[in-house]
């Protein structure tokens, strides 16, 4: 375990920041074109990977007793990065309908945009979720921030009130089922999530006694947030900015559900009767330990303690082994990029899902209904 006073030392939290690497690389991408359009993905998902494979695991624990003040290092960088993210995409925008215009051809402007929105997606829209996770105003107002950028506010409500309370049973739309590919659940996760979303706040304000239109439904707010930014897309870019703001957004929204695809793809949590189900545990998530990949995605991958401890700041997040919780072989850039080969990832994953159910639940010898998500609504 890390001691608190090591945890506060501010080059043990540097790692972390590595994510700051990416900004420059896109700007390189933008002033010299041709080959270098490619370098934001191929950094993001084939230089962390190469990584994990050579730094390895990491499983050593942060001591609990950490204070807020002991870990703020580590904080600053998702602070930091909304204005940082803000600058780069409208600058990136502004530059390529501008300056940048004579020397990029279209083709070199939408790769090289692809990578801008697989950043705002990998970096922008982890850094919120951490950010929506806290208590403090600021920091969740950054977080709506930074999903306005990609336009998918709505993240916050869903993930908040629907995601973290229904894990694992048929209420939650981000829970991909067992040998269910990635491109039959986009599309459902895409409509469950926005649906599922705006209910949730609704029934919230209906408990209180106040209608939807209620100016204190947030997703005033989320659409607030997001008509600025689509007027500052044309403001800076025109319609040429605008389409380049829309389709980083794109792939920004598609890297986040790649990445839910993959935190829980088979999990279930067990049924007890009447719409009861059992608590989240650990072992209701994916875990992975992958070094690199943690730095880089301020330790998502441990993503089964912060199932459990939804409140507990990232440095502090804690590993579990395979026999708190299940492991998947690689980090998410690995994991993520064979998800899109749904043949592939069955291999690879349905083994370790039977396994999981072998371990956790020989009791139960009939799946097919959590399968399928038949089971009863959770009351």
């Amino acid at each position: 375990m890390s001691p608190a006073q090591d945890i506060a030392r501010p080059q043990n939290a540097v790692p972390f920041w590595l994510s700051l690497v990416l900004i420059p690389i896109a700007w390189i991408g933008a002033v010299y074109g041709g080959w270098t359009v490619i370098l934001l993905p191929v950094a993001t998902w084939y230089l962390f990977s190469a990584l994990d494979a050579v730094l390895g695991l990491n499983t050593e624990n942060a001591d609990l007793k950490a204070s807020e003040d002991d870990i703020k290092w580590y904080t600053v960088i998702t602070k930091a990065w909304v204005p940082l993210q803000f600058a780069t995409l409208f600058g990136l925008i502004w530059y390529v309908t501008g300056p940048g215009d004579e020397h990029l051809n279209a083709f070199e402007t939408i790769v090289l945009f692809f990578g801008v929105g697989v950043i705002t997606g990998t970096v922008g829209i982890n850094y919120s979720h951490e950010l929506m996770h806290q208590k403090n105003n600021l920091e969740r107002w950054l977080g709506d921030i930074l999903l306005a950028m990609v336009m998918y506010s709505h993240f916050r409500s869903e993930h908040l009130l629907v995601h973290h309370r229904y894990v694992g049973t048929p209420r939650d739309p981000v829970t991909a089922r067992y040998n269910e590919g990635f491109y039959r659940f986009y599309p459902r996760v895409l409509i469950g999530s926005l649906k599922s979303s705006f209910r949730a706040e609704k029934e919230k304000l209906a408990r209180a006694g106040r209608a939807w239109t209620d100016q204190s439904n947030p997703f005033w707010r989320y659409w607030g947030l997001q008509t600025l930014m689509l007027a500052l897309a044309l403001g800076v870019g025109g319609w040429e900015g605008l389409f380049l703001f829309l389709w980083q957004a794109g792939v920004a929204v598609w890297q986040l559900e790649i990445v839910n695809y993959v935190e829980h793809y088979g999990l279930t949590r067990k049924h007890l009767g009447e719409g009861k189900y059992e608590h989240v545990m650990p072992h209701h998530s994916w875990n992975a330990a992958h070094k690199a990949s943690n730095w880089l995605l301020i330790n998502l991958q441990r993503h089964s303690d912060h199932h459990y401890k939804p409140d507990r700041r990232f440095p502090l997040l804690q590993n579990y082994g395979e026999d708190q919780a299940p492991q998947l072989p690689h980090g998410y850039p690995v994991m993520t990029m064979a998800a899109m080969v749904p043949s592939l990832w069955r291999r690879v994953m349905n083994p370790r899902v039977q396994r999981w159910r072998g371990m956790y639940y020989p009791e139960i010898t009939d799946w097919r209904d959590y399968n399928k998500a038949a089971n009863p609504m959770p009351r």
